[in-house]
This record gives C-alpha cells, sequence and structure tokens, in this order.
C-alpha cells in the first residue's frame, strides 16, 4: 500500500513526498482511512511507528476540506482540532508534525504547554488556532482565562492517554473534555485499555474503530538490543567509558534513574571531555529547549537524561540508547529505546544490569518478544558471570543470582553492602 491509496489531500501528500514518505505504516495504514470516514478510533502501537502522523494527516485533511467559522471574539481561539499531550515535549513533537505535513495548507497551529511565558502563547492564540496542541494544566489555565473556546471542536485527540493518568491529569482530561461538544470525532491512544483508561475510552468515544498494532504486527524497527552484566557503579562508569569512545557512536542518550544522578553523571562525562549535558525535570523550559536544541545541532553528542525524555524526542542522529540505570516499567524500556532506530534508520540499545537484575531484563524480554543477548566486551568482564555465554544468539540461560549456588558473595551485587538500597530505593 502507498500513501496514494489512502485518499488524503494532493496537498499532504506532496508534504509526504518532501519528507521522503512513500508508504504508511501499520498503525497508519489501519488509522487513517477510519479517520477519514468519521469514526472514532481506540488505538494502540509501540513508539516510533508512526502513531502521531496517522492522526495528524486525517485532522489536516479535515481542517482543508472544511471552511472555518468565522470566530466568535478575535480575543478568543476557537480551534477545530485539539490533541492532548502528557509532556511539553510529546505536545512540541506533535505541533512540529502538524506545521511539516501542513506545509502546503492554510492552517494555523499553536502548541501550550507549561513552563513558556503566558505572553508570547496569548499572542498566538490571539492569531487563532485552527490546530492546538497543549498539555491539560496549561490548556485549562488559558480555557479558564477566556483565550480559549472549545465548543466548536470538531477533533478530540488523546496522546498516550495512559502517560496522562499515571500523571495524575485525570480531572483535568475529563474536565476539558466537557467542554467539547458531543459530536466531535474522538481519538484515544494509550498502551493499556484496563481499569480507568477503559471507562474514560468508553465515556468519551462513540462505536470507535480498535486498532491494535502488536509488537509482531510493528514495521520492523532496526534495534540491536544488548544487556551488559556489571558488578557495581564503578564497572557502570568504565562500560560507559569505553562505549562512549566508540567512533560509530554519532550521538546517544544515557537513561538514569534521578535527576540528582542525570546531573552529576554528565558533570563527570564533561570533565573526561565529551561533549555531554543532562535532561531532567527540575530544568525550567529555555535549559530544556536549549539542551535539545544543541543535542539536534549536533552540538550534544551525548544526552544524560531522566525518563522524562523517554516520550517525545525525535532526533535523527541518534544512534545509540543506553539505560545505566534499568527502567522501573517495561514499556518504559521500549518508550527509550524507541529514541534511536527511527524512520528507517538503524540503532543499537544497550543496558548495564546487575547481577540481580536478571528478573527484570527476563520482564523486559516478554513485554517485548524478544531475546536481549548478553555481550561482554573484552578487560570489562564481570566478577560474576551469567551461566550462558557472552553473545547468545538466542535466549540467555541467566544463571543463579549471586550469593547462591555460585558462591559469589552476596555484595558482590552492587558494589559495598547496602549501595544498591542506599542508590535506588528513593529519590526515583
Amino acid at each position: 500500500m502507498h500513501f496514494t491509496e489512502l485518499n488524503l489531500a494532493p496537498q499532504l501528500l506532496e508534504a509526504l513526498e518532501a519528507c521522503g514518505y512513500d508508504v504508511p505504516t501499520p498503525i497508519q495504514a489501519q488509522t487513517i482511512p477510519a479517520l477519514l470516514a468519521g469514526r472514532d478510533v481506540i488505538g494502540s502501537a509501540q513508539t516510533g511507528t508512526g502513531k502521531t502522523a496517522a492522526f495528524v494527516l486525517p485532522a489536516l485533511q479535515r481542517l482543508a476540506a472544511q471552511p472555518a467559522l468565522p470566530p466568535r471574539h478575535r480575543m478568543v481561539s476557537a480551534p477545530r482540532v485539539l490533541v492532548l499531550a502528557p509532556t511539553r515535549e510529546l505536545a512540541q513533537q506533535v505541533a512540529e508534525q502538524v506545521v511539516r505535513y501542513g506545509q502546503r495548507l492554510r492552517v494555523t497551529s499553536v502548541c501550550l504547554y507549561g513552563g513558556a511565558p503566558y505572553p508570547v502563547q496569548n499572542r498566538q492564540l490571539q492569531r487563532g488556532a485552527d490546530f492546538l496542541v497543549a498539555t491539560p494544566g496549561r490548556l485549562l489555565d488559558h480555557i479558564e482565562r477566556g483565550r480559549v473556546d472549545l465548543s466548536r471542536l470538531e477533533v478530540l485527540v488523546l496522546d498516550e492517554a495512559d502517560r496522562m493518568l499515571d500523571m495524575g491529569f485525570i480531572d483535568d482530561v475529563e474536565r476539558i473534555c466537557a467542554l467539547t461538544p458531543a459530536t466531535r470525532q474522538t481519538v484515544l491512544f494509550s498502551a493499556t485499555y484496563a481499569g480507568a483508561i477503559g471507562r474514560l475510552a468508553a465515556k468519551l468515544t462513540r462505536d470507535p474503530v480498535r486498532v491494535d498494532i502488536r509488537a509482531e504486527q510493528a514495521a520492523p524497527v532496526a534495534i540491536e538490543q544488548r544487556v551488559h552484566f556489571v558488578d557495581d557503579r564503578s564497572h557502570k562508569y568504565r562500560m560507559l567509558d569505553h562505549l562512549l569512545a566508540d567512533v560509530g557512536m554519532r550521538q546517544s542518550i544515557v537513561f538514569i534513574a534521578t535527576k540528582r544522578d542525570a546531573e552529576a553523571l554528565a558533570v563527570k562525562l564533561q570533565g573526561e571531555g565529551h561533549a555531554a549535558a543532562a535532561l531532567h525535570g527540575d530544568m525550567n523550559q529555555y535549559e530544556r529547549n536549549r539542551t535539545l536544541n544543541d543535542l539536534r545541532r549536533g552540538g550534544v553528542r551525548t544526552l544524560v537524561a531522566t525518563d522524562v525524555a523517554a516520550r517525545g524526542i525525535d532526533v535523527p542522529g541518534l544512534t545509540h540508547v543506553i539505560n545505566f540505570d534499568l527502567p522501573r516499567q517495561a514499556e518504559d524500556y521500549v518508550h527509550r529505546i524507541g529514541r534511536t532506530g527511527r524512520a528507517g534508520a538503524t540503532g543499537i540499545a544497550v543496558s548495564f544490569a546487575n547481577h540481580a537484575e536478571r528478573g527484570t531484563i527476563r520482564t523486559i524480554e516478554r513485554f517485548t518478544g524478544a531475546t536481549i543477548p548478553a555481550h561482554v566486551i573484552p578487560g570489562l568482564e564481570p566478577r560474576v558471570r551469567a551461566s550462558a555465554p557472552a553473545a547468545q544468539p538466542r535466549r540467555p540461560a541467566y544463571g543463579k543470582p549471586a550469593g547462591g549456588r555460585s558462591g559469589a558473595p552476596a555484595h558482590s551485587r552492587g558494589g559495598r553492602p547496602g549501595d544498591f538500597q542506599r542508590k535506588y530505593g528513593r529519590d526515583r
């Protein structure tokens, strides 16, 4: 199938051609026809599978096909399409795609998120916004100030709805939805439909089309996954230094558990001559934008980030993702490694794990349906070996936990006794 078979407007096809896109991904091929037919959609797909274009393209086509009504008041913006996103990074990424795909259409768009100055956003809203992308909290602020009117909304998109609920936005989302017309078209993307998400989806959608792109259905993502077993944090540092010295590593994101550790590791890497920078939730919007722009321009080769960067960052030059600390949830692992190997490119995802974290690796493997081979770097072998040989091509048979039958001392799982608890048991 080609995009020309999806009945998209010529202007959108021209924009897609300019972007180098020819064949839709599975999520796009299933979602776009349903949305163009006016149906509500509940969808699920892995990161990096083209989910954003799946809802942005039909929304832009609707805007291009139907003339907008004159605004009721020039100081109030009445968007026809609203995308709610959980984080400012994801909101910015969606807004960039709207501009990219709508470059040949006369469509105005605005992106609203916390941390940005209100006067700038107020001026943008005054000029009008056909397509509005926003985080829930900042959107409610503008609604309460009388800057945004949702009474004429035609399309409502909840992107990564599960993430919004996890972040405590359920009340804000329900308040926003209550301000929109019952006749709107609704699109909801979520990694899970259980519990509160299922109830919210049933409440907001009407006879929805379900689009569920499982891992085995998704377009192949060329990401080579590896796990390196380590003895302690010092071993991780030596391993990281070795990986960053590889000339084949153009740019990388190193994921770490806490904000404090992100700053400390970035400073350590800078002191060793690496072009590194930190990205975490305590940084203000100006600092975050500056860091991301430096990364996109190539001024930063290694970004040390907490999970705030796992979703919504799209940098074509990223060749490696390194999990310095394993994520707490397998789903977060998928979003982390999805920062590389995007748009047909190849990528490498490396995870550091002490031997007590073998269970976490197995959980990730079950979730992704893929084996993560164990690798060993000559000269940096762990003192405690897994029972399976290194770089096993299929599922590694991990050994017994340290301190078990192998006879290894219990403290080899993470350095001195208590280090693991002190380091990972707080400040998540």
